[in-house]
């Protein structure tokens, strides 16, 4: 458990930092460093906080509850194997409300310091959330119908061992709406952009500009996490295969490398769809996610009456 906590922990800058460099490439550019992303948490982690003088306890307190929310889902989400002690019948569910918490104290911290970019990008936020965590629910509803559980290592566990039909519609339809999903919920083009700081375009950055120093460090670690569990659970429900069943160290070695290697392979991908596509109006986003949540209820139709 604590082994795959800080695997979680110290991987998720390396991720970031995959796509980074990838964009990059793709755009012609050299881009910054793969470890990057480790140095500057550790800058921010050194810093001093500097907080407004109308904020409350609050923006002290927030960035420590969104870290630990989102290391707690953590707790829940396979990574290099399916051994878990944590999981329960309907921790599913949890981790959705979990990266719910995590949201919504970001959300209204933003408030805390009276600024408008922070009021703005709360506001978007939170309406962006009320379609985005319906349609990552029945996404995963409608892969969990195809095992007829709702604990996540017996899940995957029956997606290792019986798989899915990647010819019958329901696994296209389910594939595509939890790739959407992924997207938004990790604030990644063509839903956000993390790298801009125009008022007019950010939501997530928006909501953290009041940070700095070490409480900055944490809310971009947390982010960072949150993206790696979010591909995690994205290519154990689709990608199940070499996933360690057993305690053998041999097999779990091999499970680990061979899910570092998915993670940066779904890594690239994000970065290429980001490189391909524009950001779409902020007014449309809704329509997105409102695709991704039809084509979830189609696949859970076309599961239920196979």
């Amino acid at each position: 458990m604590f082994l795959q906590i800080a695997i979680v922990i110290l991987l998720a800058p390396f991720i970031q930092g995959v796509i980074k460099k990838t964009k990059a490439r793709m755009q012609n550019r050299i881009g910054p460093s793969i470890w990057q992303p480790y140095y500057d948490v550790i800058k921010f982690m050194k810093k001093d906080a500097v907080l407004s003088h109308h904020s409350s306890w609050l923006s002290i307190v927030t960035p420590y509850i969104v870290f630990v929310s989102i290391v707690t889902a953590g707790l829940f989400i396979p990574t290099y194997t399916v051994n878990n002690d944590w999981n329960f019948i309907g921790d599913v569910i949890l981790v959705v409300y979990l990266f719910g918490v995590a949201r919504f104290f970001t959300a209204l911290t933003a408030l805390d310091a009276g600024g408008s970019f922070g009021g703005m990008g709360s506001s978007r936020e939170m309406a962006l959330s009320a379609i985005a965590e319906p349609a990552l629910l029945l996404a995963l509803f409608a892969v969990c119908l195809s095992s007829g559980t709702m604990k996540l290592s017996d899940l995957v566990v029956s997606l290792l061992h019986n798989g899915w039909d990647w010819f019958t519609p329901s696994y296209g339809l389910a594939f595509f709406a939890m790739l959407i999903v992924v997207i938004a919920e990790t604030g990644r083009i063509p839903v956000d952009n993390p790298d801009t700081h125009l008022e007019l375009t950010m939501v997530h950055e928006g909501m953290l500009l009041e940070y700095s120093g070490r409480y900055l460090g944490l809310m971009m670690w947390a982010a960072q996490i949150k993206q790696l569990l979010l591909l995690s659970l994205f290519i154990h429900l689709f990608f199940p295969w070499g996933i360690a069943a057993s305690g053998d160290a041999s097999q779990i070695i091999l499970s680990f490398l061979l899910y570092v290697a998915k993670l940066v392979a779904l890594s690239m991908l994000l970065a290429f769809i980001e490189t391909m596509y524009a950001k779409i109006r902020l007014f449309k986003v809704p329509k997105l996610l409102g695709s991704s949540m039809i084509l979830s209820l189609m696949a859970i139709l076309l599961r239920v009456f196979e």
